[in-house]
């Protein structure tokens, strides 16, 4: 049984990961597709190529993330929590997809073992350890100053780079921006690959402990190229719905608004995986920080309508998978431990 529940978990995290590059590979592409500085084939497969590197490159990370984030009851009670927390963060993401909302897959996956937890705890099992903190850490605070960082951010930059710009003939400066976009790209998939490919990676690790299967010291190069492997396939398919979304509904953005939200963006997620060891949404990263270059401009741009619907949608991603992790995590507590 701990054998088939393990595999169970293996199979969910891989599709976790897939899923993760399906909708998020549309964060790193929306705006060069958008402003025609990348051809969307062009654009998808440089999203895939720095993804995949930055997935590979976020192991040594996964450790890390694994031995702080939480703590799972050994046995099949852990990977039964991993399993209910895996399922009901894939459905939310594949819905959020398919209404071609941006919503973030670290937080559904948070929320989704919070609430698997919780069921444990109902049935008196053992809950999940340290998940207090990283409902804090991971979801409350990131939820609530990380959007807010890259609108103020990507707002005020735009000053300086449109100062720059003030002699420079309008065909010049979409040109430049251009070239500067088709980097920030590959960039801002790099650092996407940071970011959650240790999410996967550390799912995984966390159902090795909880098997027994390793000791939590290191990580096997199977749990690394599976993550990097399945997040790089789920990208060259290309969530579209969520591009379309980013690059045409929420606002409308030249080359060198673009330029800037991604330049940002990327810097962000550079700092926070590398330097900071912070998790931070991709996709609220990019999202707001479009939404921010967009604003600043001599005339109104932007959804406010569907913002607010995304927003909202943010702020119920957690709660949403809890719910639907609660109700899983009973359903599979009946396994014998």
């Amino acid at each position: 049984m701990l054998a088939a529940i393990f595999a169970a978990v293996v199979l969910l995290a891989a599709g976790f990961a897939f899923l993760n590059g399906f909708r998020d590979v549309s964060t790193a592409v929306a705006l060069a597709t958008r402003t025609r500085a990348l051809t969307p084939s062009v654009a998808v497969l440089l999203a895939a190529f720095f993804n995949f590197i930055g997935a590979l490159l976020s192991a040594t990370l996964a450790v890390g993330v694994s031995q702080n984030w939480i703590t799972l009851p050994a046995g099949t009670s852990g990977l039964s929590i991993l399993v209910a927390g895996l399922v009901s963060s894939c459905a939310w993401g594949l819905l959020m997809w398919w209404r071609g909302i941006p919503a973030s897959s670290t937080h559904a996956l948070v929320g989704g073992l919070a609430g698997a937890g919780l069921a444990s705890l109902a049935v008196g099992g053992a809950g999940v350890g340290g998940v207090d903190q990283s409902l804090l850490f991971q979801v409350i605070l990131p939820l609530v100053l990380s959007p807010l960082v890259a609108y103020g951010a990507a707002f005020l930059l735009v000053y300086p780079a449109t100062w720059a710009a003030r002699y420079t003939q309008p065909n010049v400066v979409n040109q430049r921006f251009r070239r500067s976009q088709a980097i920030a790209a590959g960039a801002v998939a790099f650092g996407h690959g940071l970011q959650d490919g240790q999410r996967a990676s550390a799912v995984l690790l966390l159902a090795l402990l909880a098997a027994g299967y390793s000791d939590g010291g290191s990580i096997p190069v199977w749990v690394v190229l599976l993550s990097a492997v399945m997040m790089t396939a789920g990208t060259l398919f290309g969530g579209w719905r969520i591009s379309h979304t980013i690059g045409y509904k929420i606002t409308r953005v030249d080359p060198l608004r673009g330029s800037v939200a991604q330049i940002y963006s990327a810097a962000t997620l550079f700092v926070g995986a590398i330097a900071l060891h912070l998790p931070l949404s991709t996709t609220h990263t990019v999202t707001a920080a479009v939404l921010g270059a967009g604003e600043n401009q001599n005339f109104s741009v932007t959804n406010r309508k569907l913002v607010l619907r995304i927003l909202g949608l943010w702020i119920l991603t957690p709660a949403a998978t809890a719910a639907l992790a609660f109700v899983l995590a009973l359903a599979l507590s009946p396994l014998p431990g």
